[in-house]
Formats: structure tokens, C-alpha cells, sequence
């Protein structure tokens, strides 16, 4: 018996349930960092209410793509699901576009710009979006692994055989409207008592990250 088991491990047959587990495991680090996200918004939201009430439809837009990425789920039994999987990654895209257009407004107010709750969020959500974008890339590794043994000897005979209904996982792809820079419009009028801000020459754009 003690022969048999060594010959098994030895031909691949675990391969296929313990890439599975860790691309399971990758998945559950990309839905934690994005909770840290969600959890920093509604501080966020607060903190700059109170200085840029004129914000009042980009505070919404956050509020709500907030509410909606929060509510879709994707469990690890789900990750063959490619449809289930992209509502997912558009959702969370819409939040980070939503987010970027936020902090683009604030530029506009230089009292919140140097409020200290309002740069430790800022600096938080930064290294929260870095380690979303770390997670997501070992994640998509984890199932590219995943997906080739499935396909590939010895692989390919226990998937026939063995572990015929393990289906291959879905990557993580970013939402298109993720990757286009938000548009910004320097001609709003400023809050009352500012100074309207000199008009940049040569266009503005400013750089999102998701």
C-alpha cells in the first residue's frame, strides 16, 4: 500500500487538487483586498463631504458602485464561471473608476488636500490598490497552472479519469472602462470664497489606477 501511494504521487495524481487549492487560496486574496478597499470608502466619502459638499454627485457615484460591488459575490466553487467571474471584475472596475474620478475632483480643495485623515486614507487605499493588483497577478498565475495541467500529460489523464468534473478556473480580466483615464473639467466653478485654479495649457489628463 505504502508502494502504491508513492507511485501515485509520483505519476501527478495530486497535482490537480492541490493547484486547484492554491488558485482557491489566490482567489480568497483578491476578495480580501478588495473588502479592505470597501471598508476604507465610507470613511473616505465622510472625510471629504466635509470639506467638498460640492461633490455631491461623485460622492454618490462612489456610494453606489461601492453598494454594487459589494453585493456580487463569487465563491471558489464559481471560478469556472467566466460570466459570474467578469460581473465581478466590472463591478470592482467601476468602483476604482468611480474612485479615481474622487480623488481627481479633490484638487479643487486645498484645506482637504492637507487634512491628515484624508492623506492616511489616501496613502491607504494606494497600498490597498497595489496589493489588488499583486493579488490579481498571482491569482491568474495560479490558474494559468491550474488550467494547463488540466491539459497537459500526466495531467490530462486524471482530468479524464479521476477528476473528470473539475472544469478549468476563469482569470481575472479588468473591466474596459477600467484601463481609459477619467475626464476631468477644469472650468467647474470652485467652492465660494476660492479662487477659480489656472487653466493648464496643452490639455490635462490624469492617470487611474485600478
Amino acid at each position: 500500500m505504502a508502494a502504491l501511494a508513492l507511485g501515485l504521487t509520483g505519476c501527478g495524481v495530486n497535482a490537480i487538487p492541490t493547484k486547484e487549492e492554491a488558485a482557491k487560496a489566490k482567489w480568497a486574496d483578491v476578495q480580501n483586498y478588495y473588502q479592505r478597499r470597501a471598508d476604507l470608502i465610507p470613511n473616505l466619502v465622510s472625510t471629504v463631504q466635509a470639506y467638498a459638499k460640492q461633490e455631491r454627485a461623485v460622492l454618490d457615484e462612489v456610494t453606489q458602485a461601492r453598494a454594487s460591488a459589494t453585493q456580487i459575490k463569487v465563491d471558489a466553487s464559481q471560478l469556472g464561471d467566466a460570466a459570474k467571474v467578469q460581473q465581478y471584475a466590472n463591478a470592482q472596475g467601476a468602483l476604482s473608476s468611480a474612485l479615481s474620478r474622487l480623488l481627481v475632483a479633490n484638487e479643487r480643495y486645498p484645506d482637504l488636500k492637507s487634512n491628515a485623515n484624508f492623506l492616511a486614507l489616501q496613502s491607504q487605499l494606494e497600498g490597498t490598490e497595489n496589493r489588488i493588483a499583486v493579488a490579481r497577478n498571482d491569482y491568474n498565475e495560479a490558474v494559468r497552472d491550474y488550467n494547463t495541467t488540466l491539459h497537459t500529460f500526466p495531467g490530462v489523464l486524471w482530468a479524464s479519469t479521476v477528476y473528470h468534473a473539475e472544469k478549468p478556473m476563469t482569470p481575472f480580466q479588468a473591466a474596459d472602462t477600467s484601463q481609459a483615464a477619467p475626464k476631468v473639467n477644469f472650468d467647474i466653478a470652485p467652492p465660494a470664497g476660492q479662487a477659480a485654479p489656472s487653466k493648464p495649457t496643452g490639455g490635462a489628463t490624469s492617470n487611474s489606477t485600478d
